[in-house]
């Protein structure tokens, strides 16, 4: 007689338990894999503004050094580097045509009604009527106009002086809510804002805004700036899935009913 073997098979018990083991096994590894991206995302971005504030430090020590330099000898002077349009003054004359505040206003209405591939010299100084070459006295390249427009659009961005609030959350939803409004109305920004990765003085107003919001809660550098970031990133990436969103319905020939088009701002950052 051959001894009958026991029944191979498991119970479904067993199955269950095992497949609800390798589920929470996947979970683990994939929330740790995306906090692990994250960790060095929120790395890149101090790493990032790190190198911005040391770009601006080294570019006002440089302007400092040639405003000495220019008083200890007056005599024609060859400079090493081109001092930036915010350490330059504006042509002086007794009644100035315009100012480098006018000709951003001007650049900034082409590039919100018409695309920022039309703005050029030439048509902003039509813009302003003057000739193309007056600009040149206030704006010495293309470059230094996108700087400008950027700037001011930051200055949109700034909270008014004395309306900031004590409260840390109220702050940052202040800024938050002012971000979204400028990146709203000036779409071109998420191409051009900030490419040579050096803030103007309106930029270096927000950061500091975003720096006193923050003060009061005892957080060392990092954690200061990885906060910062992350509103910063929160609000950009908000305001551009708005964008993205806007023209696909558009393409699809459908009404936008994106929360921007009624006013609203994005989802409270803070709890």
């Amino acid at each position: 007689m051959y001894e009958m073997s026991s029944d191979p098979k498991r119970t479904r018990e067993d199955r269950a338990r095992e497949k609800l083991e390798r589920a929470e096994a996947k979970v683990r590894d994939r929330s740790e894999h995306a906090q692990g991206q994250i960790a060095r995302a929120l790395e890149r971005v101090a790493d990032a503004e790190d190198r911005a504030g040391e770009k601006v430090a080294r570019a006002m020590e440089r302007a400092e050094r040639a405003g000495e330099d220019a008083a200890r000898d007056p005599g024609p002077a060859v400079d090493e580097v081109e001092p930036m349009i915010w350490f330059r003054q504006e042509p002086a004359s007794r009644r100035p045509a315009h100012t480098r505040a006018d000709i951003a206003r001007a650049a900034l209405e082409i590039a919100d009604s018409q695309g920022f591939d039309d703005v050029s010299m030439r048509r902003v100084a039509e813009r302003l009527g003057a000739g193309t070459m007056t600009l040149y006295h206030y704006v010495r390249n293309k470059d230094e106009l996108i700087a400008l427009m950027s700037d001011a659009v930051m200055a949109e961005v700034v909270v008014p002086e004395g309306e900031l609030s004590d409260d840390w959350r109220t702050a940052l939803t202040q800024i938050a809510n002012r971000s979204h409004d400028a990146f709203s109305a000036h779409h071109w920004v998420f191409q051009k804002i900030g490419d040579d990765g050096v803030p103007g003085p309106n930029g270096m107003r927000h950061f500091e805004q975003s720096l006193r919001a923050v003060a009061g809660l005892g957080l060392d550098r990092e954690q200061t700036f990885e906060v910062i970031g992350q509103v910063d990133d929160y609000v950009f990436g908000y305001s551009l899935r708005e964008v993205q969103e806007a023209k696909e319905q558009e393409h699809a020939g459908r009404p936008r009913s994106s929360t921007s088009s009624n006013g609203n701002s994005p989802p409270a950052t803070t709890r």
